[in-house]
């Protein structure tokens, strides 16, 4: 069912003199904005003392909102605990590796295993559920806010390490099997009893990784839990209502997908150019990019958590302007908030809220930028959204249909990985970026999904990395026709971090008669020269040693195999280099008779329905050919000519202004 795409923002009317409300509220809807997200840090002056609840200034922001026609997305507070309630339980803090607890002054400070926690967070929920629930303008509840952020998932608390002994039990129903799962046998580990394992930080050196990847585990289980409790609570009150949480981008410390099957929509806090900043991006790619944000960064947690929602997601904070946050933030380009907002609805969003309303004087935020300046008149992101609200009305409804591309992304490898990295160089996240970028410049849309989700009806599957492989995505991939590529250490271990007794990649050698031998990490300043269909390419970071019958496509200089094909199941042994992986997935495109189109370095393109929605992320104007523009007879927005930070929406003759 296709959604007409609305727009929205953040709003503080806590934060803001109760005479300014009307007319932020007026300007709003002038703008054509549809949605409002309030409340979300608002506990101490909702609940100023324990149990003395005063709604006063909620409820009359919530009536003027809904009275001029918006809807109302209201936040449990639950990510900012007040003063009293720490200084009455200080035990409810999180604790860090290092075995200090965090401390009150700024926000997310609570363990997720904390039992009186669960208690006081479930009151403050009841309480605005009850009051709430059923109000004719509240049209959706976002449950807290950005589970785990600043580093908050993994808490060393002393109520995790009971909460984790009982999750250890309930998974292993006796020591013994846990020893031998964790091969505890090696350096003398061996526990006699669930009650003496401890939780793994402050090790002399590294800890056990199987004991580490459960205590990751155990604690991504915690935030599913926790929302899921929000989430009931809610549920209970306010039938009808959608359930909402705010993921982040290049946040991994639980699994995303997980707590998403407790939700109705999956939104998440598209922050384009401080992700660029804080992720792996080379310093060509920060420099060319410092203003707009990399092409792709958007589009993979766009496609990320379209997969956890089940297909209904949104962008609920979106950068307008400068973030305080990042080492170095920029101002975007003119044109980018707008950009932006039409790259997340071209892959389905069913709405962006702009964060925020207003630039605030003061706190830590003050200077992170908002649809007003601090002296309230417009910044420039105001008529961009204003401008992006009237082009997205205008067009017609489509549906973000599936993709012919089905790229495996799994919480659990990432994990695995941080606690067995082998390697200085090996990043996860990096590496399935970088291959989700490559597909990006085919021109291809991609769905991205767990390894428990179906996999029918793709014709390429792409699995960057997936180190445990169970027996149902086993039959899954024998069961398709797709063509499937996996990356270098698919396969090679088993769920409680062992060598499988048959070597890598394990169960999946029932469709590729091979065996890893041996593995090496390179060095950045050490590479292989890699020869694939009469080309010389280079490859890094991992290359596997493998045993098999099978002819390799691709040999390192000294004639060994990289890459080896099975009918439809191909296994790479290394880390392809851009132009050597756009090679490969190039030639697996054409074999799937997957239209590829070649796009330039700055601009990208995503198909919703049958519009195409390009957009340059480029510093000069791009003029689109006959390949790029397709068949398309007609511009809905935006002409072949895109400028710089501009867009070019194509469809069917016809097809504008519905």
């Amino acid at each position: 069912m296709s959604v007409q795409p609305s727009l929205g923002v953040c709003y503080f009317p806590e934060q803001r003199d109760e005479s300014e409300w009307q007319n932020d509220i007026d300007l709003m809807v002038s703008m054509g904005l549809k949605k409002v997200r309030i409340a979300e840090f608002s506990w101490a002056l909702l609940e100023p003392k324990e149990g003395g609840y005063e709604w006063g200034w909620l409820d009359r922001s919530i009536d003027l909102i809904g009275a001029a026609g918006l809807e109302v997305i209201l936040c449990t507070p639950t990510a900012t605990p007040p003063k009293w309630l720490i200084d009455k339980h200080p035990d409810i803090l999180a604790v860090d590796a290092n075995g200090q607890p965090r401390k009150f002054g700024s926000r997310r400070h609570y363990c997720f295993s904390s039992a009186i926690y669960r208690e006081k967070m479930s009151g403050i929920v009841t309480a605005m559920a009850q009051r709430y629930g059923q109000n004719k303008y509240v049209t959706a509840w976002q449950a807290d806010n950005e589970y785990g952020c600043h580093n908050t998932t993994r808490s060393y608390s002393k109520y995790a390490q009971k909460a984790f002994r009982v999750w250890l039990k309930d998974k292993y129903q006796t020591i013994d099997r846990l020893n031998a799962a964790w091969g505890n046998v090696f350096w003398s580990m061996l526990y006699a009893s669930f009650e003496e394992v401890d939780l793994p930080n402050q090790t002399v050196t590294e800890p056990n990784p199987s004991h580490v990847l459960d205590f990751y585990r155990f604690s991504s289980d915690q935030v599913v839990s926790y929302n899921k409790q929000q989430v009931d609570i809610l549920r209970a009150h306010s039938l009808g209502r959608d359930m909402i949480h705010n993921f982040m981008g290049f946040y991994h410390e639980f699994d995303h997908f997980k707590v998403g099957q407790d939700l109705d929509i999956s939104a998440w806090d598209s922050y384009p150019t401080g992700f660029l900043d804080m992720f792996a991006f080379s310093d060509e790619e920060k420099a060319r990019y410092f203003r707009q944000g990399h092409p792709d960064i958007a589009a993979f947690h766009h496609d990320l958590y379209r997969g956890c929602g089940n297909g209904r997601w949104a962008v609920i904070e979106q950068q307008p302007g400068p973030v305080n946050w990042a080492r170095h933030n920029s101002v975007p380009l003119p044109g980018m908030v707008r950009l932006w907002t039409h790259e997340a609805i071209a892959h389905g969003a069913e709405f962006v809220t702009y964060f925020r309303w207003d630039q605030a004087r003061f706190a830590q935020e003050q200077m992170h930028a908002g649809l007003l300046r601090p002296d309230n008149a417009p910044s420039p992101a105001y008529g961009e959204a204003q401008q992006a609200a009237e082009e997205t009305a205008s067009l017609p409804r489509a549906e973000t249909t599936k993709a012919k591309i089905a790229f495996v992304f799994s919480y659990d490898a990432l994990w695995l990985y941080e606690a067995h990295p082998q390697g200085a160089q090996w990043s996860y996240p990096d590496i399935c970026f970088r291959w989700y970028s490559q597909l990006r410049l085919l021109g291809q849309d991609i769905d991205i999904v767990s390894s428990e989700m179906d996999l029918a009806d793709y014709d390429l599957i792409v699995i960057p990395s997936l180190p445990v492989v169970d027996d149902a995505l086993v039959e899954k991939l024998k069961a398709t026709q797709a063509i499937v590529l996996m990356g270098p250490r698919t396969g090679s271990k088993t769920p409680s971090v062992q060598i499988p007794e048959n070597l890598a990649p394990g169960k999946l050698q029932t469709l590729l008669p091979l065996k890893v031998t041996q593995s090496e990490s390179l060095p950045p300043n050490v590479s292989e020269t890699i020869a694939y269909k009469g080309g010389s390419f280079k490859a890094g970071v991992w290359l596997d040693y493998i045993d098999s019958d099978l002819t390799p496509l691709a040999v390192n200089a000294l004639g060994a195999g990289v890459l080896y094909r099975n009918d439809n199941y191909l296994l790479l042994g290394t880390l392809p280099e851009a132009d050597f992986l756009n090679q490969i997935l190039r030639d697996l495109a054409n074999e799937a008779k997957l239209p590829i189109v070649d796009m330039p370095v700055d601009l990208r393109m995503r198909h919703k329905g049958a519009c195409t929605y390009v957009m340059n992320y480029g510093q000069a104007e791009i003029k689109l050919n006959e390949n790029l523009a397709g068949a398309k007879s007609e511009y809905l927005v935006g002409t072949a000519n895109v400028p710089s930070a501009g867009v070019s929406i194509l469809g069917e003759q016809g097809q504008g202004n519905k």
